[in-house]
């Protein structure tokens, strides 16, 4: 009953408060103004036709909707007169708290006193006296701006900008200070005669972003100051500056949205005194765009003027930059792929003109389904180039290729629950070589290979989990007829599960393995009641002959390949493991990687562990033996402490390492980093990198930290 008494007295106050004349809203002039509603828990009217609302007080006004204990309103004058606690929510957009107030009927004027504005449940701008002017500016006086938890007892919040004015303007969510101040703990820090900051609910504007410090070894203390510029809806630019004692460098980023794609481009220009008297600087673009009938267009563009820019900079570390421009189409039964990549070399053991730097890649394939024969047929030609800068004979080889493939597949699942894969195929190169008289300038070769492969999954069920079991065994044969050709594009074999059961392990078709060969593994998982897991690969290669072109550690050298391991582990509280080796005849590895990773609510590391044995035919000359280490861990809702370490076990030498602290509360954020880099070539020497920044929350969408809120102390 009180529910619908309330609904009946609201209509009678909609009905009283309804102007015949309807204004219109200062967003928009061509549209009119709704009339207010009101509901309370007692509504009369007075013999001076004054309408007068007690208890539990609620008006609405659009998406606005104000909240009071009583509201007197004189429809002579068309005024509110609000007392309080007062709550007025803007559509979500901010909130407006206070003691009185007095109010047109449409709640888009008036003069509130011991107001407060608060954006997203954060920022909240505490004034004397606040008005409101049409519905979308809120002027405020003598006020006090933080998001910073304010207690009872008096005490000054962690900071605060005192303003002898703020002008909020809701339609373009801008914040303006007249003779603010900035100050820490109620000590004045900064003074600005005028100073313009975005509302929070804006999630893109004009003005400066947050400014970092960083202190290395190499160029000295210097400051980095963001300027972000809002071109329009779909773009921007920011403008970094970064000045120090020894460098001046302009930091910019562009980017824009299509309606069918994106760009970015990132570069900066550099003067400074590690190389003094020469323009230094680098360009990072990349873009893709959806085109018609399912095409993709993508590009990425890396260029540098000096191989050691990017490390004295702090960014990130190529050895090889890489330039391309791609094409792409994936359908559900066909593939293409067109694209050139330019590479530029940073690494200072290596000739540009001697590596190929142009490489070009065409490639597509369709599938059939013939129900003549069964299974599955795929068709696929294959295009590569790549040339280098230098025409020397060897050094300055240069190499082509096509290759057209068909392929024929088919499987059979029996009762018994044994699977046979058949596979069968035949491939076709042609290569052109250039300036290098060991090779014939043109040879055709085939390559007809076949292969069964036998599989026998079981399932046990027991009473702490299901057990999954899957021996595999796999006959193959495959065969190339034509002139040997040079080893461009082969040179690092990965033996691992990806390719256990394939023809060829070589990752490029330049090489091909040859000859009968026999695969035998075992595949076995586990999935425990209690909610972990395990998974195990186990796998050797046997061929009739060995093949000498496999380097000493791939792990397929000799008539039999080195036994693989591997297995990874998954744990519900957050630990996995995993691990993959592989172990040769004499019981030795001659390939150990080692990942583990552990996370819960207060701590995150993962680390890896790497072995691989010295191996000349990779240009490795030592063995590699080396781990990373990379950890956060939640001290407390506030401080999280953070550490990398990158650590040469052969050389007994750390390469890399680092520590960090984060503090942060609802108003505040702070970032202290130390990163030590200890290696060192002719262009980049080892170098200590400190990082200090600072960012106040409350001005930006999704900043502070809302999960933990400092409490006031009790007397």
């Amino acid at each position: 009953m009180r529910s619908l008494f309330r609904a009946m007295l609201a209509s009678v106050a909609c009905l009283y408060l309804a102007n015949p004349a309807l204004a219109q809203t200062a967003e928009d002039p061509q549209e009119t103004a709704q009339p207010a509603m009101l509901v309370a828990d007692r509504v009369f009217i007075t013999p001076e036709r004054q309408l007068i609302a007690e208890g539990n007080v609620e008006a609405f006004q659009g998406d606005m909707r104000l909240r009071a204990q009583k509201i007197t309103f004189d429809r002579q004058t068309g005024k509110l007169e609000i007392e309080g606690p007062i709550r007025i929510d803007q559509g979500g957009r901010a909130t407006i708290l206070a003691d009185a107030a007095e109010m047109d009927k449409g709640l888009q004027n008036g003069l509130l006193r011991g107001a407060r504005m608060v954006f997203d449940q954060q920022l909240q701008l505490a004034a004397l006296q606040m008005t409101r002017v049409g519905g979308r500016y809120t002027q405020l006086y003598k006020t006090s701006v933080t998001s910073c938890h304010v207690c009872d007892d008096g005490k000054p919040p962690l900071w605060q900008i005192r303003a002898r004015k703020v002008i909020h303007d809701q339609l373009e969510q801008q914040l303006y200070f007249e003779g603010a101040q900035f100050r820490v703990l109620d000590v004045p820090v900064f003074y600005f005669p005028a100073i313009r900051l975005p509302d929070p609910n804006l999630k893109r504007a004009t003005g400066f972003l947050i400014p970092s410090i960083r202190t290395t070894s190499q160029l000295g203390t210097g400051i980095k100051v963001p300027y972000f510029f809002r071109l329009g809806d779909n773009k921007d630019l920011t403008v970094s500056p970064y000045i120090s004692a020894k460098t001046k460098t302009l930091d910019l980023r562009y980017r824009q949205a299509f309606r069918r794609g994106r760009i970015e481009i990132e570069g900066a220009y550099t003067r400074d005194d590690l190389i003094p008297g020469e323009d230094r600087g680098y360009v990072f673009a990349w873009g893709q765009f959806d085109l018609r009938n399912d095409y993709k267009f993508s590009f990425e563009v890396q260029t540098v003027s000096d191989n050691g820019y990017l490390a004295d900079y702090g960014l990130p570390e190529y050895d090889r930059l890489q330039t391309e421009i791609a094409l792409t189409r994936v359908k559900r039964d066909t593939a293409f792929r067109i694209g050139f990549i330019h590479y530029e070399t940073l690494r200072d053991s290596e000739n540009e003109d001697e590596i190929p730097s142009d490489v070009f890649d065409l490639n597509y394939e369709k599938r059939f389904f013939p129900t003549a024969i069964g299974g599955e047929v795929r068709l696929a030609f294959d295009g590569h180039g790549h040339q280098r800068t230098s025409t020397a004979d060897v050094i300055g080889r240069d190499v082509a290729r096509a290759t057209i493939d068909a392929e024929w597949l088919r499987s059979w699942t029996f009762a018994s629950g044994l699977r046979a894969d058949w596979k069968m195929g035949v491939a076709v190169d042609d290569y052109r070589v250039w300036n290098d008289s060991n090779y014939n300038s043109d040879t055709l070769r085939t390559a007809p290979r076949a292969a069964l492969t036998l599989r026998y999954p079981t399932v046990y069920r027991g009473a702490g989990g299901t057990h999954y079991l899957e021996p595999i065994a796999q006959i193959g044969w495959s065969d190339v007829s034509g002139a040997a050709l040079p080893n461009d594009e082969s040179n690092f074999v990965e033996y691992d599960q990806g390719n256990l059961l394939a023809l060829s392990r070589f990752p490029a078709p330049d090489q091909r393995e040859e000859g009968t060969r026999a695969v035998f593994g075992l595949n076995w998982a586990h999935y425990s009641n209690k909610g972990w897991q395990a998974y195990a690969t186990v796998g050797q290669v046997f061929r009739s002959t060995a093949d000498p072109r496999f380097s000493k550690t791939s792990g397929l050298g000799g008539t039999a390949s080195d036994l693989l391991l591997a297995g990874q582990v998954l744990l519900p509280q957050g630990l996995g493991l995993t691990a993959r080796g592989l172990l040769d005849g004499s019981l030795n590895f001659s390939k150990v990687e080692v990942r583990g990773s552990w996370s819960d609510n207060r701590t995150n590391v993962s680390g890896t562990y790497l072995w691989l044995g010295r191996d000349p035919a990779e240009n490795r000359t030592l063995a590699v033996s080396e781990f990373w280490f990379d950890g956060a861990y939640k001290v407390n809702p506030n401080w999280t402490a953070s550490a990398n370490i990158r650590y040469d076990i052969e050389d007994s030498r750390a390469t890399r390492a680092g520590v960090g602290f984060i503090y942060q509360n609802e108003c505040v954020s702070v970032n202290i980093s130390v990163n030590r880099r200890y290696t060192s070539s002719t262009s980049v020497e080892p170098s200590t990198d400190f990082g200090f920044t600072i960012a106040l929350s409350g001005f930006a969408v999704e900043s502070g930290n809302k999960e933990y809120r400092r409490t006031c102390s009790k007397t």
